[in-house]
Parts: structure tokens; C-alpha cells; sequence
């Protein structure tokens, strides 16, 4: 207690002076208005007058004011307001309380003082009502000692006491009277008024108690709930405090007894529903008296949950005790006891609002809840009414029939009730609300859930859908949780997909997501039937097998009919783990619902996206596991492919190729069109016939059952435009993941770069392999009109979208094949000749091609540099990419094969009695093949000559006639370039077909095009093209070269064969004058000079495949090995290079036998089959090999005894035949005709003679050699063939560019020339000729002194260099060392020796005088 120091400096210290008049005034401000209170200022806050008295007390009890200066100014302001004595007083009765601590202070009684002094100012009634009777009695106001006791008394009587006079205090009488008139008979007529006038003067007469009348007119309210409308209309108007009806109505529930034996909610809860309804209470009126309390169902719905999650946990703990028995345990649910329901007013009260159609209270109710979930019993009351709300809109628009009738459904009585729906637009306004708040619980009435979702169908299938977006949400809410909760409900699940097919799959994967990951994860009863389905199909998986499909697939569609969602992903997962479970699923999966086999495609998109980020292998086993189960399923059954189909799409787009291989599977499974790259031979020989053919023929497993798959595949393509999309996706990715996967090999992992490759390969492969597969489906399976306009045109394929001329020509190859057959049967029809000849048809055909190639071979001229026309024409150019191998060759064996095999079927059928009538359909059927692949073998024999014709028609102008120095060195070029190595890598039947054209060309004689000089350069570089192969580029490359071996060796070994279709043709004419006159005897290749060439090609073929078994690089050794594979039915046919190369194979082994397995296994595989190789052939027996250069010849080039044609890398153009031969007299070319037979002749006894002379001498000197000799020259063979540090010495380059740009003679003296007339003219020529090789051979030696200078040179820099720096650019290792130390630490090259060039240079020239003589 005290005064505040304000008022004690402001007031106190100068009270005498001007305190007490500051401190009047400063009161008087207060009081300015009568009209209001001075405890508030004008805003409504404390004034500060309760405090100033306050003060002014403090002081005179503290004395520091005059007792009797307190009194004056206390009079002096209390008249100037009526409420200031009040106020006054509320202050004493303040300082009364603080003084009271103590009676004997001075405090105490000066306050006594005070107050006493007060009874003159203030009345001495407000003093007594205001002041405690123990401070009147000190003060001396009350003077009566016994006041205090007779106060407590009269208390006690007043409030405690009851009196003996009717409890109540009311008759009885009255409350009979009372209950009599509210339960006589009442019509619906009766007045409500009259019973109110009638209880409002019973309440008058017998003095009745408002509020117990209240209750008996509830409880009669309560008898006959169905006069709601005179009862209601009665309270509102009786009592119009809504809070004292709800007063009473909380003390009714408080007290209302429970009973076992309900099966309606009480008739209170009714009256409360009815009153809600009508308003007359609301529902924070009535909320607080429910029970029990939202924080205990809070937690018993909490506790509900957690029960659940940890079911669920357990389930993925793994036992080590085993199971303790076959069975699952299931989480079985305790039965809800019926009293506990009765027992929770709220939800009771939930029904009741729903019984009365009190659609918005109930909301309102629910709302307030704390359950996930609607009850049992509320649930079907909303349905219930329901019903009736949606019957008028489905009677009229979604009758299954109109015969049928169907139970019908009254309406709603109630006049509060909401109105029912007559069209699409009134679902908004309440059923669509209700389903939502129904949730999981519409599983309690299927026929409700039936008409909803046939409501939402029709309206689907309007021009606007009015009812759009609440579909999917009422899809999202109750539909799809309800039908988890129906226990294998099929049908229901078959009319559940009726309406979500409707919609395009982004709309249903979406749904299927929240259903599987957010409604199941988070309502109680999803959770629960989640962890008992997770528990049976373990159960199931366990036991799948090829044996029990048909009881373990039922099993699985059972419960997959409600829990769809829940049961793929541990489906998928076991598959990704054993893979051997895809055969039993696939057939499990013909007991699923259309509904679960939809889940199952958005199960499998989300288990492809949820391994976004493996990396490390370009097929995981994972992902192969997936894209076969996905390929099988999607071919057995009918499930939607665009979406993931889409998928890839979007993965290509996203630089991700890993998923290509789902492509490839589906493509493969559907279609039948493989992609298998270890195709047979004859398998290979079938692709290039007719389709009939390759379907029977052409792939490992014939081509059946795919017509409805393929169909499906079709429409999912072309139906969102993925076709061409996929197509450029995969051909831009092929290049674009080669770059990307590299880029993203980090060396931070402790890999060095480059560990990769074998995966980026791998992934280029899987690119290659999917977009022809896509391409050929696409080609065979549309139209020829609708592929061709679908397909974007063939110059904005390659400058638009940046696709390589391989890929657009692969697309546009059968639009091209249809326009020119097109072309041709429109001049067919138009020609008005009946008969029919083939040289009509060919001169059709020739026009047709003509007219529909002009087009493409005008937009891709821009395309290419000007330099690149002037070595072959733009025509060349289309046409070896718009053919195909089906253009080029019958296969006639195949045809023959596979018509052979038929035969016998068909035998074997009419054999078999056994199968009755099956065996005579199967032998019409082998029949009907036979007579189609006749036929088509006819078409196809028609077409190949008529493109031959064309071929023969347009060969002359391929290759412009350019000067002869740059003559066929960069028309072979840009082939090899722009054409044949392009297209042999792209699939195996384009390396058949570059190889089969080459020998086309060959054939065609086309002039300016040299055989020979392809065929070179195709043997003698091929160390860089098979580097940079991926594995499969490598098989096909290797193939390729199989088959130009073939074509190659079959000339070397059949001297008949080599005149017939070499001797004259300009593919192997070594003299090329501007004429393109070929009359002498030396323009071209001899027999046995071609033998020389070949020697060649084998030797450096074999030192290629060295120079990559030898590099230690794994993408080098890999394509060497399989390179080596395809082509070994021709190479080697060497003994001793047969014999590198098998040391070099062992070696491969024996470095790589536990470093890289697949290395190992391939170097096996393919030494196992050389080792099983036929006998292999003596150098002698494959070439002439003359007596003198034999020890030398193939360490000098790998061409022994062989001419200049030979001896060098290709054949050389002389300078002096640059000249017209016009300058050569008519009758030398005449007589050099006419001797032409007779000296071929006379070659082939001399080749014959000299060959077995040579023979014997060799036998002779092997017997003569000793073993160290034999070995010390083995071993000078296998250095000789060993590559310096860059594959290639540096001669070689500088040698061929000299020898490409002279093509030699083949007569230049090597036991294998042609004999030449002896005139003086040639006799100059020839001797000038040996004088300029003789000069180019001494520069080439200086040429090679200089640089053995320069490499010992490079030797001590990088000796001194190597200490200081390693370079680690190889995933084994640093390549530059490994070169350096292979090839480089010798004292000098094997291939800079040249100790041999005398004795070659003395056998030539002895040879030479041999001819002269």
C-alpha cells in the first residue's frame, strides 16, 4: 500500500500552496460529463480517477496528509458526480482489505477515522450494503453485537432450508393437466396456438415451472417424434432461448440410459436432429453436452492407427525362427462392441440428423470429428438418402434398359430435405459433397456405388462433361478406397474401369497413385486390408510355379479384384529378383480384373521410374527382368501401352537410353520382329527374301500370334504420335549417349576414363537395336499411303532433326519401294498393250524409279560439299541407299530350304493318323506356305531383274570420268565413307547388301570404278574401323567382311571363275586412260598376280588384328575377337598367319583369364574353333612364291615374290598413260586383241611350270634348314607383323599416297605377267618405268633412314620424360607406355628393315629379263 510518487511530488509537497486546488481541478476534468461514468475516458480506457483517490486515501492513513484535509477534499468533489460515492467506495473497501492485516496499526485506525467521517458525506445505507460487517462494526456504524449472528440465520433459512410445502412448489395437478393435453389424440391439424394458449394457462393457474413444462413437452415431443411439425412450431414459440433448450436438453442427455437392445437412435437424439433441423437450437448450443469428449476419441483413433503401422512394420521383419505355419497371420480386427456405438452420442446423433435428412447439420457434425472415416451405421443412412436423392436423375438417363424396372426409391418427405437431382448440373450441390465426406464407407452400399458410377459414365460421354473434374474426385475419395474395402468384388471392379477408361491414362495413373500411396498410407481401414494383402501374396509368391498357374492365379485375381494397388509392387519385386517367376505370373495374371491389369501398367511405369538413378551396367538384370515381364504381359493381355511407351519417350528426351531396352522387348514380343544379333548364316540368307520368308525363315521363333498384339502396338504408336518420335529419339540418342555416358564417367570414382566404353557401347547397341526394330514394325505394319505420310520428308530428317543418312533412308526406304511400284503400276493400267512382256515391264520400272527418285536426289544435293559429286554422282548416292538386299539377289537356297522343310512337315502330317482332321488342316496349311513362297520367290526373281536392268541402265554415269591422277582414289573414298561402312555396320542385312552391291557394281562393269582398289583399301585399313565398332557394329563389320572375303577368295581359288568374271572387267584394270579403252593385255590383273593381292589383304588383315590384340585396350581386343569369329570360315587360310594369330589369342587368354571374363570367353571360344579349322593351306600352295625372295617376302610387305601390284598397297596409275590413248596406233590395239587368248594361255603353262619348280625348291630347302633356323625366321615373321606405336609406320603413309596415285601395271616381271608384244614403243615405255621405280625406291630408303633417326630421337626424349610424368588415358593402364614398351625399346623397328629390298630388287629384275627374253 502507498501513494504513487507522482502524486506525492505533484501534489503533497505543496498541498497548502496550490496541491490541493491542482489535484480539485484534476479531478473536476474527470467528471465533465453527467451523462457518462468517470472511470472512462472518451476511447474507452481507464480514466485514472480510482487512482487518484487512491493517492489521496494513502496519504491521510500514511500521514502525510491532514486527516481533515482528506475529509474537505473528498467533500469538495464528491457532489460534482452521482457515481463518485459509489466509486468512492469501491476504493475504501480496497484500502479496508490492506489494513484488515493488521487492526492495531496506526493505519488501521486512521482508516477507521476515514470511514467514520464518511457517514457525514455518504448515506448510511450505501455504507452498510457496501462495507464488510466487521469493519461497520470497528468503525462503530452497526452498535447491535448480535447482528453478525442473526445475518447468518436469516441466510441459512433463505437458502439452505427447504420448505415442507410441495417440493416443487407447484400443485400436481397442474402437471397432470399438463401431461393430458400434450398426449391426447392430435391430428396433423391441430393448431399449435391452441396448445400453447392451453399450457401457458396451466403455467399461470398451478404456478408451474417454465422450464420443467419445457422438459415434459420434450419428452412428449420425444413419444411422437413424427408430429415434428406441431411440436417444433410449439417449443420455438414457448421458449425462445435457444440456450435453455439446450440446457435442458444437455441434462436429458446426461441421464439417458444406454440400452443393448437398440436398432433406431433413441427418440432424443431424434428430437435434438429435428430441433437442429428446424433451427431451433444450433450446433455450438448443443456440442459441449455430447459425449464423450473429442480429445478420447482423438486418442482412441490415434491408437487405432498405431496398432496398424506397427501390423504393418512387423511384416517386414524377417523370422529367423521359420514360419510357424503355411498360413498367414492376418491382422484380424476386433469385433466393435454395439454398446460402445450407442455409448458415443455424436455419432448417434450423426444418424439421426441423416434419418431426418438433415443433409447440412450432419455436415457441419462431421466436420467437427475427429475419425478418418464415416461409421458403419451413419454411412448407411447417407446412402440411404442418397438414394433417394440421385433415383429421379438415374430413371431417366442411366436405366440399364428401359424393360427393366429396378426397385424404385421414394422420395424425401421432409420439406428441409435437399432436392433431389433432375439433371447432371444438381450433383454439385449435395451427392457430390456427400460422396466426398463418405469416403472409404460407400462400400456399404454397392447398388448406391453401381448408379453413381453409372451416373458419372453418362455424363462422361457427353459433348461436355458437366461433371468432369467432380468425377475424378469422387473417383480419388470414395470409389476406389471403397472398392479396397469390398472383398473380392469382381464385377464391381469390371464397372469401376468402365468409367476410369474413359479418361486418358494420365487421369487414371494419377488416381492409381493416390489410392496406392496416399490413401492407403493414411486411413486405417486402407492400411489394415494393405498389411493383410502384403501377407497373402507373400504367402502366394512363394508357391507360384509352372505346375500350380491355375490355383495360385486365382488366388492371386481374388485379391487383386479390391487390393490391385497393393499387391504389384512386391509382384515386380520378386520378378526383378528371380526372373524365372515371369513365365507363372503372366499366366496368373488371365484372372485379373481390367481394373487390376491397369494398375498393374502404372505399377510398372512406377517401378521403371523409381530406378531413375542406377547406373554401372547398360542392361542391369533389374531392368531385363522388368522389360520382359512387361514385353509378355502386354502381349497376353490387353493392358494400355502408351503410357509407357510415353515413358521412353520422355526418358530418350531426358538423354536416358537405358529404358530403350523395354522397347526392343515389347517390339520383339508383340510384333515378332527380333533383334537378335547372333543370327545364322542361313537365317541371314532368309532376311534377304520376300516377308513370307523371313517370317518362316528369318527369326529363331516363327512369326505367330502377332497379328492382334501388333494391332495393339499400332494404335498405342500412332494413336499419341510416338511412331517417328520414338524413331528420331533413338537414332539422335544412339550418338548423343555415347558422348553423355562418357562425359559422365567421373575419374574422382577411381576408375580411370574410359572404363564405360563397354556400357556406352552396349547402350549404343541397345539404340541401334530399338530403332530398327521400330522402323521395320512401323514399315510392315501401316498402310504404304499412311507410313508415307506420317514420315517427315527425307531433307528435313537429315537437316532438321540431324539424323544420319543411314537412319533416314532406313525410314525411307519403303516409302521409296512403294512410290516406285506405284509409278509402275499406274503406266501398267495406263499402256494400252494387253500383252504382257518383261521388257516392257522393265522399261515401266526404269521410268517409275526415275521419276519417284529425281525428288530425293535433288533435295539431298545441297546436303553434301560440291567436292563430294565430282567423285560419285548424287544418283550413285540414292541409289545404294534406297535398295535393299531383296533388290540385289534371290536367295534361292533359302526358298529351296525352307520349301524342303514344309514338304516334309506336310508328309509327316498326312502320316500322323493320330490327330485326325488336325493333321489334314496342318497339312493344307504346310501347302498353302508352299504355294506362297513360290510365289513370292517368282515375284521376287521378276523384281530383282528388272532392278538389275535399271541398274545396267543408270551405271554409266555413277562415277564421273574426273582426271586420271585423282582417278579411284577418292571415288573409293568417299564410297567407303558416305556409303559402304555407314551402311555395313547399321543392321546384318545391310552388310550383305553393301557387300553384295560392291560385287554388283563389279559386275555392272560400271565404268571409272576400280574392284581391286575397293577391295584394298576395304582389307588394308580396317585396324581404325574396328576400334571404333561397338560390339555389335563389330559383328555386323565382320560379317561384311565375311562375305567380300568370300567373294574375294572365290576368285583366288578358282582360276575359271577369275577370268569369267574378273579378267575384263574394269574392276581390275590397273591402266585407266581417259577413253576408258582397255585393249591391252597388261591393263589388267593377271590369276596369279590376283593370288599376290590376296596374300596381301590376308597379311594385312592379320597385321590389323594384331595391332588390337596387342594394344591391352578392352574395346580393341573385344572387336579383334569378334571380327575374328565372323570371318573365319576365309581367314586365316594361312598356316603361319594362322599361327600369329593363335599366339596372340593365347596370349589374350592368359592376360585376361582372371582380369575380364568376357575377354577370356570370347579368346576361347574363338581359339577352340581356329584350332577345329580345316588343314591350312602352305604359302606356296596360296601364291607363287619365287625361290629367291621366299625368306624375305612377307617381312618386305607381306607380298613375296609379287609384282609392283602387289609389293605396294594398292595398284599404281603410271604418269605416262595420263595421256589420250589416241596417240596409240589402231593396229597395235587390234593385234593385241587377237593375241590376247593365245598369251593367256601361254601364262597359265609358264604360272604352272614356274609354280611347281618353285615347289620343289622350297621342299628342298626345308629339309636342308635346321630348327634354330626355322624358329630364328618364325620369329622375324611374327616381329614383322607386329605394328609400331601408331598402327602404321610412317613410310606407309607416304608410300601409299605415291601408289594411289599411280595404279601399276601388272607387268612388271614376277612370273605371273602377261607377255607383251615386243614393240620399240613399249619397250621405251617399260624401260622408263623400271627407272623411275628404281629412283622411288632409293628415296623411299633414304626416307626411311631419316625417320629411324628421328624415332631413337623421340626414344631418348621420352626416356627422359618417363620419370616425370605417366599418362593414364586407358582403363588398363597407359596405352602410350604399353606402345612405347612393345614397340618402341627395341633398338629399331621390325618395320623399318629393309635388309630384304636388295634381294626383291635382284629377283625382280631377273624375272623381268626372264620376260624380255
Amino acid at each position: 500500500m502507498g501513494a504513487s510518487t507522482k502524486f506525492i511530488s505533484d501534489y503533497c509537497k505543496t498541498w497548502e500552496k496550490s496541491g490541493r486546488d491542482q489535484f480539485i481541478k484534476s479531478v473536476t476534468q474527470y467528471v465533465k460529463d453527467e451523462g457518462k461514468t468517470p472511470l472512462f475516458s472518451k476511447s474507452g480506457k481507464l480514466s485514472g480517477l480510482s487512482q487518484s483517490i487512491y493517492d489521496l486515501l494513502s496519504c491521510g492513513l500514511r500521514g502525510l496528509l491532514k486527516k481533515d484535509s482528506v475529509i474537505s477534499v473528498l467533500k469538495d468533489i464528491i457532489v460534482s458526480h452521482a457515481d463518485l460515492p459509489s466509486i468512492l467506495l469501491d476504493v475504501v473497501c480496497i484500502l479496508d482489505s490492506e489494513t484488515s492485516m493488521d487492526i492495531h496499526s496506526e493505519e488501521r485506525s486512521n482508516f477507521c477515522y476515514l470511514v467514520r467521517e464518511l457517514e457525514s458525506i455518504i448515506s448510511d445505507k450505501l455504507l452498510k450494503e457496501r462495507l464488510e460487517i466487521d469493519t461497520l462494526q470497528d468503525v462503530g456504524t452497526l452498535k447491535n453485537k448480535n447482528f453478525y449472528t442473526k445475518f447468518i440465520k436469516i441466510k441459512t433459512k433463505l437458502y439452505y432450508k427447504q420448505r415442507k410445502f410441495n417440493l416443487f412448489r407447484e400443485e400436481s395437478e397442474g402437471y397432470s393437466k399438463l401431461i393430458v393435453e400434450l398426449n391426447q389424440e392430435i391430428s396433423e391439424n391441430t393448431d399449435w396456438k391452441t396448445i400453447l394458449e392451453i399450457i401457458q394457462s396451466l403455467i399461470g393457474c398451478f404456478n408451474l415451472d417454465p422450464n420443467r413444462v419445457l422438459d415434459i413437452i420434450l419428452e412428449s415431443f420425444e413419444a411422437r417424434p413424427n408430429l415434428d411439425k406441431l411440436f417444433i412450431s410449439l417449443i420455438k414459440n414457448y421458449m425462445g432461448d435457444p440456450q435453455v433448450i439446450s440446457e435442458v436438453l444437455g441434462f436429458k442427455l446426461g441421464n439417458m440410459e444406454v440400452l443393448e437392445s437398440y436398432k433406431e437412435p433413441p427418440a432424443l437424439m431424434t428430437v435434438i436432429a429435428l430441433l437442429l433441423q428446424h433451427e431451433v437450437i444450433s450446433l455450438d448450443d448443443i456440442y459441449p453436452w455430447l459425449r464423450p469428449d473429442d480429445t478420447l476419441m482423438a486418442k482412441e483413433a490415434d491408437k487405432e492407427l498405431k496398432a496398424i503401422q506397427d501390423y504393418i512394420r512387423k511384416l517386414n521383419i524377417v523370422s529367423t525362427k521359420g514360419p510357424q505355419s503355411n498360413a498367414p497371420a492376418e491382422f484380424i480386427e476386433e469385433k466393435a462392441d454395439p454398446q460402445e456405438y450407442w455409448n458415443n452420442q455424436k455419432l448417434v446423433l450423426c444418424e439421426a440428423l441423416l434419418n431426418v435428412t438433415a443433409w447440412k447439420e450432419f455436415a457441419a457434425l462431421s466436420a467437427r470429428l475427429p475419425t478418418t472415416s464415416v461409421a458403419q451405421r451413419p454411412a448407411v443412412a447417407l446412402c440411404n438418402m442418397l438414394h433417394a436423392l440421385v433415383e429421379p436423375l438415374y430413371r431417366k438417363h442411366c436405366r440399364i434398359a428401359p424393360k427393366i424396372i429396378g426397385k424404385p426409391i421414394p422420395p424425401l418427405l421432409s420439406s428441409l430435405a435437399p432436392t433431389p437431382c433432375k439433371n447432371f448440373e444438381d450433383m454439385k450441390e449435395t451427392v457430390i459433397p456427400a460422396l466426398v465426406l463418405l469416403g472409404p464407407s460407400l462400400h456399404y452400399d454397392p447398388i448406391l456405388m453401381y448408379k453413381i458410377i453409372r451416373i458419372l459414365r453418362t455424363a462422361r460421354t457427353l459433348v461436355e462433361d458437366p461433371l468432369h473434374h467432380e468425377a475424378l474426385t469422387v473417383l480419388d475419395t470414395a470409389i476406389l478406397p471403397a472398392l479396397t474395402l469390398m472383398e473380392g468384388n469382381c464385377c464391381m471392379a469390371e464397372e469401376v474401369y468402365t468409367l476410369l477408361k474413359l479418361y486418358p491414362y494420365q487421369c487414371r495413373y494419377c488416381l492409381y497413385a493416390r489410392w496406392k500411396n496416399e490413401a492407403g498410407e493414411k486411413i486405417p481401414s486402407l492400411m489394415r486390408v494393405r498389411g493383410n494383402s502384403l501377407q497373402r501374396i507373400k504367402h502366394i509368391m512363394k508357391r507360384v510355379s509352372k505346375e500350380n498357374i491355375k490355383p495360385q492365379g486365382r488366388l492371386i485375381g481374388k485379391l487383386s479384384h479390391a487390393a490391385s494397388a497393393f499387391l504389384f509392387d512386391y509382384m515386380l519385386l520378386q520378378i526383378q529378383t528371380y526372373d524365372n517367376l515371369i513365365g507363372p505370373v503372366v499366366e496368373s495374371l488371365k484372372y485379373l480384373t481390367s481394373l487390376s491389369l491397369d494398375v498393374l501398367g502404372y505399377c510398372l511405369v512406377e517401378a521403371l521410374a523409381a530406378r531413375r538413378g542406377t547406373v554401372g551396367a547398360a542392361h542391369p538384370p533389374a531392368l531385363q527382368a522388368l522389360a520382359a515381364f512387361a514385353a509378355a504381359a502386354f502381349k497376353k493381355h490387353n493392358i494400355e501401352l502408351t503410357a509407357l511407351l510415353q515413358f521412353v519417350a520422355n526418358r530418350l528426351k531426358a538423354q536416358q537410353s537405358h529404358d530403350l531396352l523395354i522397347l526392343k522387348e515389347i517390339v520383339q514380343k508383340m510384333a515378332g520382329i527380333e533383334a537378335a544379333e547372333e543370327i545364322t548364316p542361313e537365317q541371314l540368307d532368309a532376311m534377304a527374301g520376300g516377308e513370307l520368308l523371313k517370317g518362316e525363315a528369318g527369326y529363331f521363333s516363327q512369326v505367330r500370334n502377332t497379328r492382334r498384339s501388333s494391332a495393339r502396338l499400332k494404335e498405342a504408336v500412332v494413336g499419341n504420335n510416338l511412331d517417328i518420335a520414338l524413331c528420331i529419339l533413338s537414332a539422335q540418342q544412339r550418338h548423343c549417349c555415347v558422348w553423355k555416358e562418357y562425359a559422365e564417367d567421373s575419374p574422382s570414382s577411381g576408375e580411370p576414363p574410359g572404363s564405360q566404353l563397354k556400357v556406352v557401347g552396349r547402350l549404343a547397341d541397345q539404340c541401334q537395336d530399338a530403332l530398327v526394330q521400330l522402323g521395320t514394325f512401323l514399315a510392315s505394319s501401316h498402310a504404304p499411303d499412311e507410313y508415307a505420310a506420317r514420315l517427315p520428308p527425307l531433307q528435313e530428317l537429315l537437316r532438321d532433326y540431324h539424323v544420319d543418312a543411314d537412319v533416314a533412308f532406313f525410314l525411307h526406304r519403303p516409302v521409296l519401294a512403294q512410290k516406285i511400284a506405284a509409278k509402275a503400276e499406274a503406266f501398267r493400267k495406263s499402256s494400252d498393250s494387253k500383252s504382257e512382256s518383261m521388257e516392257k515391264s522393265i522399261e515401266r520400272y526404269n521410268i517409275a524409279s526415275r521419276e519417284a527418285l529425281e525428288p530425293v536426289v535433288t533435295s539431298i544435293t545441297p546436303l553434301l560439299p560440291n567436292k563430294v559429286w565430282e567423285d560419285i554422282s548424287p544418283e550413285f548416292y540414292v541409289t545404294f541407299w534406297s535398295l535393299s538386299m531383296y533388290d540385289l539377289r534371290v536367295p534361292v537356297e533359302s526358298y529351296e530350304r525352307e520349301i524342303e522343310r514344309l514338304k516334309t512337315a506336310a508328309s509327316n502330317a498326312a502320316k500322323d493318323t493320330s490327330q485326325g482332321t488336325k493333321g489334314k488342316k496342318e497339312q493344307e496349311r504346310f501347302n498353302t506356305l508352299i504355294d506362297k513362297l513360290q510365289e513370292e520367290r517368282r515375284r521376287q526373281e521378276e523384281h530383282v531383274s528388272r532392278v538389275r536392268a535399271r541398274l545396267q541402265r543408270e551405271c554409266s554415269g555413277w562415277f564421273p570420268a574426273r582426271a586420271a591422277k585423282s582417278a579411284k582414289n577418292e571415288t573409293v573414298t568417299r564410297l567407303m565413307q558416305l556409303c559402304l561402312f555407314p551402311r555395313c555396320v547399321f543392321t546384318a542385312p545391310d552388310a550383305l547388301y553393301c557387300a553384295e552391291f560392291v560385287h554388283t557394281v563389279h559386275a555392272l562393269k560400271t565404268p571409272n570404278f576400280s574392284t581391286l582398289l575397293c577391295y584394298d583399301r576395304l582389307f588394308c585399313d580396317i585396324t581404325y574401323s574396328v576400334m571404333s565398332c561397338t560390339e555389335g557394329e563389330a559383328a555386323r563389320y565382320g560379317q561384311f567382311l565375311c562375305r567380300v572375303l568370300r567373294t574375294a577368295m572365290r576368285w583366288h581359288a578358282d582360276c575359271a571363275a577369275f577370268h569369267s568374271e574378273c579378267a575384263h572387267y574394269p574392276g581390275f584394270v590397273t591402266k585407266y586412260r581417259v577413253s576408258n579403252q582397255f585393249t591391252e593385255a597388261n591393263d589388267h590383273v593377271g590369276y596369279e598376280n590376283y593370288r599376290h593381292v590376296c596374300h596381301k589383304w590376308h597379311y594385312k588383315i592379320t597385321k590389323a588384328m594384331v595391332v588390337c590384340l596387342d594394344s591391352g585396350d578392352y574395346v580393341q581386343i573385344r572387336n579383334a575377337l569378334i571380327v575374328l569369329i565372323r570371318i573365319l570360315p576365309h581367314f586365316p587360310v594361312l598356316a603361319k598367319l594362322a599361327q600369329i594369330i593363335e599366339k596372340k589369342v593365347e596370349k589374350v587368354k592368359e592376360e585376361e583369364k582372371t582380369q575380364r571374363q568376357d575377354l577370356y570367353v570370347l579368346a576361347t571360344g574363338y581359339s577352340g574353333q581356329l584350332r577345329n579349322k580345316v588343314p591350312m593351306m602352305k604359302e606356296s600352295d596360296f601364291h607363287q612364291v619365287s625361290a629367291a625372295g621366299a625368306a624375305g617376302a612377307v617381312g618386305a610387305g607381306g607380298a613375296g615374290g609379287a609384282g609392283g601390284a602387289t609389293r605396294d598397297d594398292a595398284p599404281k596409275l603410271r604418269d605416262d598413260e595420263l595421256q589420250p590413248a589416241d596417240v596409240e596406233k589402231k593396229e597395235t590395239r587390234t593385234s593385241d586383241r587377237r593375241r590376247d587368248d593365245s598369251d593367256r594361255e601361254k601364262e597359265s603353262k609358264r604360272e604352272s611350270r614356274s609354280s611347281l619348280k618353285e615347289r620343289n625348291k622350297e621342299e628342298i630347302r626345308s629339309k636342308d634348314r635346321s630348327p634354330r633356323d626355322r624358329s630364328h625366321r618364325e620369329e622375324r615373321y611374327l616381329e614383322s607383323v607386329s605394328p609400331p606405336h601408331d598402327h602404321r609406320h610412317p613410310p606407309d603413309d607416304i608410300d601409299r599416297d605415291v601408289k594411289r596415285r599411280k595404279v601399276e601395271s601388272s607387268g612388271n616381271g614376277k612370273g605371273s605377267k602377261e607377255i607383251e608384244e615386243r614393240s620399240p614403243e613399249k619397250e621405251k615405255r617399260k624401260a622408263k618405268l623400271r627407272g623411275d621405280e628404281r629412283k622411288e625406291r632409293k628415296m623411299s630408303r633414304k626416307r626411311d633412314r631419316a625417320e629411324d633417326s628421328t624415332i631413337l630421337e623421340q626414344k631418348r626424349r621420352r626416356d627422359e620424360q618417363k620419370a616425370v610424368a605417366k599418362i593414364s588415358s586407358h582403363q588398363n593402364g597407359s596405352q602410350e607406355d604399353h606402345h612405347y614398351e612393345k614397340y618402341h625399346k627395341r633398338e629399331k623397328s621390325p618395320f623399318r628393315d629393309r635388309s630384304h629390298e636388295e634381294p626383291r630388287d635382284k629377283h625382280r629384275r631377273s624375272n623381268e629379263s626372264k620376260i624380255r627374253r
